[in-house]
C-alpha cells in the first residue's frame, strides 16, 4: 500500500462543508502517516478527469469530499480498478455514506475510519449499478420522482430548496400513471401502470427516502421498488413512511429482487445518485464488488 492518497474534494458541497471538511480530514491522515493531496476540478468534467488521472497515478487511495454528487463521480474514477475509495461525507443528502454505514458531517471521525482500513483491511467490496458506462451507489429513480427533478432543473425560480418543493406540489398537481415496461433479469417483460420505480443498490436518495429500505451493497442484486398507480391522497399519505422504509408494506408497493433490471416508459427520464442518465428505456445491471469502499459497515 502507498502512503500517498488524494482527497478528490467539492469545496461547495453542503453549503460550504466540503471546503471546511477538508483540514480536519486531512489533519487525521496526515497524523497517521499519509501524504495527502488535494485535487478540485473547475467543473464535473474537469473534475472526474483530474480523479481518473490520480488513479491512472497511483494513488493509494480516493478520498470523495462532498456530497453525493462528488461520491458518484469518485465512483465513476475507481470502478473496476484496484484503487479504494474512501468518503467523507458533508453533503445535502449524503445517501451513499448512510447506506454504507459511514460517518455523515463528521470530517475528523471519517478520517480515523479510512486511516483505520487502509492500515488494516483495504476496504470492504461493495456493489455498484451500471447503465452503460455510468456506475451508480444508491439508486436510479424514474417516474413522479424523476419528473420532480426534470421540472425542478427547468425552473429558475423559486431558488434553493424551495424550487423542488413547488416542482413536487406542480407535479402532484399533474398526477398521472405510467405504463412501464419492466423486465427483470432474462425473465418475461411485465406491463404495468406505476407512479415510480425505484431500482436500489443502496437504500435511499434524496437525503434519506428510503425507497429501497431493503436493499444491500454485497448482494450482487437490485431491489427495485414499485409504487402502483394510485391517488395525490393514497401518495400523500404514503410519502411519509418513505423516510422509515414503512411504505413497502402498502398495498400499492412490490418489492422485486433482480441482478440486471430492463426499464421502458415513454417521457420519462432515469436518474441516478441525483444526476440525470437519459431517457428511458434504460437497462441497470449489477456489478458485484466493483469498489472497495474504506470503512464500510
Amino acid at each position: 500500500m502507498t502512503s500517498d492518497i488524494t482527497l478528490f474534494v467539492n469545496p461547495t458541497a453542503g453549503r460550504g462543508r466540503g471546503a471546511g471538511a477538508v483540514r480536519p480530514a486531512a489533519r487525521v491522515l496526515r497524523d497517521a502517516g499519509f501524504s495527502v493531496r488535494t485535487v478540485l476540478g473547475e467543473n464535473a468534467a474537469d473534475a472526474l478527469r483530474r480523479a481518473r488521472e490520480a488513479v491512472a497515478g497511483g494513488t493509494g487511495a480516493l478520498i470523495a469530499v462532498g456530497g453525493d454528487g462528488m461520491t458518484s463521480l469518485a465512483l465513476q474514477a475507481v470502478a473496476g480498478t484496484p484503487t479504494p475509495l474512501g468518503v467523507v461525507a458533508v453533503g445535502t443528502g449524503n445517501d451513499f455514506a448512510r447506506a454504507a454505514g459511514l460517518p455523515v458531517r463528521d470530517p475528523a471521525a471519517a478520517g480515523r475510519l479510512i486511516a483505520g482500513s487502509l492500515k488494516g483491511d483495504g476496504g470492504r467490496p461493495v456493489d455498484l449499478g451500471r447503465v452503460g458506462g455510468t456506475y451508480f451507489g444508491t439508486v436510479l429513480a424514474s417516474g413522479f420522482d424523476s419528473r420532480v427533478n426534470d421540472r425542478g432543473n427547468r425552473m429558475r425560480f423559486p431558488t434553493g430548496r424551495l424550487r423542488y418543493d413547488a416542482a413536487l406540489v406542480a407535479e402532484l398537481a399533474a398526477l398521472r400513471p405510467v405504463r412501464y415496461r419492466i423486465t427483470l433479469d432474462d425473465g418475461p417483460e411485465l406491463t404495468v401502470e406505476a407512479t415510480l420505480v425505484a431500482v436500489g443498490n443502496g437504500t435511499s436518495y434524496g437525503g434519506g427516502m428510503r425507497i429501497c429500505a431493503g436493499a444491500r451493497m454485497d448482494d450482487g442484486l437490485f431491489d427495485v421498488t414499485v409504487v402502483g398507480a394510485c391517488s395525490r391522497t393514497t401518495l400523500l399519505r404514503v410519502f411519509p413512511k418513505v423516510y422509515r422504509g414503512t411504505h413497502l408494506t402498502h398495498p400499492a408497493v412490490t418489492v422485486h429482487r433482480a441482478a440486471k433490471v430492463a426499464l421502458a416508459a415513454d417521457g420519462v427520464t432515469g436518474y441516478a445518485d441525483g444526476e440525470p442518465l437519459g431517457p428511458l428505456p434504460l437497462t441497470a445491471r449489477t456489478v458485484p464488488g466493483a469498489v472497495r469502499l474504506l470503512g464500510a459497515a
